[in-house]
């Protein structure tokens, strides 16, 4: 690791012009989430521990939700970015903001912006697309430090200062010469998995040392021609100790307690031959409620797995593509979707919380 000289996020976080209104003109509050037309996406929700909702997209920037109106906010009101693709609420209650531009952090007064000073080696990113420091994911670890998963590397921060987290054995990025992850998890013993379209397979650190994990390829047909997958975004840990890992195919069960290598019998696939819905039976995200079943979304709608069989639902969503699954604390179902759609799941089908401009 690098550690990278930071010295306090007052002294390098850069204060936007967002402070929250609560005063804001009824005009900038609605009962729906007003969109612009187009592809975007609803890409990741948080229920904060005072009930709001956090809804990012992929280009209509951040909205909240206090159950009774939606209110935008976008770069003009502080964000460094109107592309978000995560939200993190930490154990002090600050929201942090992953963006195609970097960091915001919310204190519930103002955002600021906070810069992860990159090494002087590191390699320069040639993507032009991507010139911007784009956050993948965030994640805090049990000891309270936060991971940053960006195109600059993998970062993580323990109040005081920015440390360079290597990823030995990781090809070059898909999105960026730099990149290595896009997704993150920390299992019950505390390993830190890491995992995305950069690799072939997933890396586990257990807090010494990255060990490389291959997974057995999903192929699919495209026409005439066959595509594999082997790399994977890590999702989650179920209540039986099981982690769950997917990617465009389909997805992977793997027992912890035994060893993990291509066509293990302790790693298990799902994929459309298995019951999963879609065209491709691609899986964005999934979620475990709060009786055990799994939630899988992706190109095929909402899938619930009761550890048997799937069961599909996409009734109501005008386009079935799901890139995120958030569960309140009254165990509703809130599902993002591409044309930035969002919806709330009553179990059989959705009702839409999207509108677009008029």
């Amino acid at each position: 690791m690098q550690v990278l000289t930071f010295l306090t996020i007052l002294l390098l976080a850069t204060a936007c012009n967002g402070q929250i209104n609560p005063d804001l003109p009824k005009e900038k509050e609605h009962p729906k989430l007003i969109k612009k037309p187009g592809n975007g996406n609803v890409q990741c929700g948080l229920q904060d521990k005072a009930g709001n909702f956090w809804f990012g997209t992929s280009g209509d920037g951040l909205y909240t939700y206090d159950g009774k109106s939606f209110r935008q906010f976008l770069e003009a009101d502080g964000l460094s970015s109107n592309a978000i693709n995560d939200i993190l609420e930490d154990k002090e209650g600050k929201i942090w903001i992953g963006t195609k531009a970097g960091i915001c952090l919310y204190d519930g007064k103002t955002f600021a912006k906070i810069q992860i000073p990159l090494p002087q080696n590191l390699p320069p990113n040639k993507n032009k697309s991507y010139q911007t420091q784009v956050v993948h994911d965030i994640m805090q670890d049990k000891s309270g430090k936060l991971w940053f998963a960006t195109i600059d590397g993998v970062y993580i921060y323990d109040g005081k200062s920015f440390t360079l987290f290597i990823i030995d054995g990781a090809a070059n990025g898909f999105l960026g010469s730099n990149d290595k992850a896009e997704r993150m998890l920390e299992d019950n013993a505390g390993n830190i998995w890491l995992g995305g379209r950069t690799n072939d397979g997933v890396f586990r650190y257990d807090g010494k040392s990255v060990t490389h994990f291959k997974l057995e390829p999903i192929t699919l047909q495209f026409d005439k021609r066959q595509v594999s997958h082997s790399w994977a975004w890590p999702q989650l840990q179920d209540k039986n100790g099981n982690i769950w890992f997917s990617n465009w195919g389909g997805a992977y069960r793997y027992n912890p307690s035994d060893s993990l290598s291509v066509g293990s019998k302790t790693c298990t696939k799902f994929t459309q031959s298995d019951g999963l819905p879609g065209y491709n039976g691609l899986v964005a995200k999934i979620i475990e409620g709060k009786n055990g079943d799994l939630w899988l979304g992706g190109d095929g709608g909402l899938s619930r797995y009761d550890g048997k069989s799937f069961t599909g639902f996409k009734y109501g969503l005008i386009n079935p593509w799901i890139w995120t699954i958030l569960e309140d604390k009254t165990g509703h179902l809130w599902v993002g979707t591409r044309e930035t759609g969002l919806y709330l799941f009553d179990g059989k089908t959705f009702v839409d919380y999207s509108k677009n401009k008029q």
